[in-house]
């Protein structure tokens, strides 16, 4: 696979959907490394995917690859970044916040993890809606939508709250936690935004929904939302055009969307890569695509960076979000 810059994805991706000819996307958090490809072109071993449903994978090679052999004990340690590292970036957009300069920062950092996993495994193995593995670069498996479109109308699905299931009365908790009310308030009305400047009669069918995301370590409760809109006839011919206008993600950055990248830029102490880049899979009718969280970079054979983060509101604890970040440092393997 080439890499091409943004007006060639663009151009590129509107051609392919005017003639109704599949292709898959992935695109970086900067929109600096981009990749446009029709499935007969993408090399199973130097990528593979599943994004739900829409694979390159042959069939029963995953139940195969999954059934082989066991994996028994799995070693999985990573090495947090310390509080201290951790508190001076949440201060960073702290000051943002109370200047008035942002209203929600989704403020993330990278782990070293040692584990007895290789890429592939994680791939193979892991239960996740989204996956997609790049050969000797990273992994990643993402429980995260970011838009559907099909029969005429887009929808986006944020995902902003999360808590360890095992927590006494947790699905009441994230419901009614202020801090987590405002954060996603806050990006539901951004999101809605996004989707109203490519259609119309944009909605919010369903509100803080709660998935449940299995892990090697237990169950997290993730809390999500519907938004929804209609788009003009021939949407296809303009696909790309509408992808990259509603990028970066909402979710993965904050509001106003503008300012908040900014200090986002300030705060984070490392390159976030295609991490919390997007990626999807278009068939010649719909598209299907997934935010890269949940994402596992090889820096050197046996040498990995996973990357993880969360919202911080004026109402953001220090100590829970370090919590918070830590508890997204997960394999779901079970």
């Amino acid at each position: 696979m080439i890499e091409i810059q943004r007006e060639e994805a663009v151009r590129r991706m509107n051609e392919l959907g005017r003639a109704g000819r599949p292709f898959l996307f992935m695109i970086d958090y900067k929109q600096e490394h981009i990749y446009v490809e029709t499935p007969e072109r993408i090399s199973p071993r130097e990528l593979l995917f599943d994004l739900n449903g829409f694979t390159n994978l042959q069939d029963g090679e995953d139940e195969r690859s999954a059934s082989s052999g066991t994996l028994g004990y799995i070693e999985w340690l990573p090495a947090y970044p310390s509080f201290r590292e951790y508190a001076d970036s949440f201060q960073t957009v702290e000051r943002h916040i109370h200047a008035g300069n942002s209203y929600l920062v989704n403020l993330t950092c990278a782990t070293p993890v040692r584990t007895s996993l290789t890429l592939e495994d994680v791939f193979y193995r892991s239960k996740a809606m989204y996956r997609l593995w790049m050969r000797d670069r990273f992994v990643v498996f993402s429980p995260e939508i970011f838009v559907r479109i099909g029969d005429g109308h887009i929808s986006s699905y944020p995902m902003k709250g999360t808590i360890d299931a095992s927590v006494a009365n947790a699905r009441n908790r994230i419901l009614h936690d202020p801090k987590e009310a405002a954060e996603h308030a806050t990006i539901v009305d951004l999101i809605r935004n996004d989707l109203s400047m490519v259609a119309e009669e944009v909605c919010v069918p369903r509100y803080r929904y709660i998935d449940e995301i299995r892990t090697h370590r237990g169950c997290l409760l993730q809390v999500s939302s519907e938004i929804r809109g209609r788009l003009p006839e021939g949407w296809e011919d303009r696909v790309g055009t509408i992808l990259f206008s509603l990028l970066p993600a909402g979710s993965i950055t904050g509001a106003p969307k503008k300012k908040t990248v900014e200090i986002i830029a300030e705060a984070e102490r490392y390159e976030r890569g295609f991490y919390t880049g997007v990626m999807g899979y278009f068939d010649g009718k719909r598209l299907d695509s997934a935010v890269m969280i949940r994402f596992i970079e090889q820096e050197s054979p046996g040498s990995y960076l996973f990357k993880s983060g969360g919202g911080i509101t004026s109402r953001s604890d220090l100590n829970a979000e370090y919590e918070e970040m830590r508890q997204k440092v997960y394999v779901p393997v079970y």
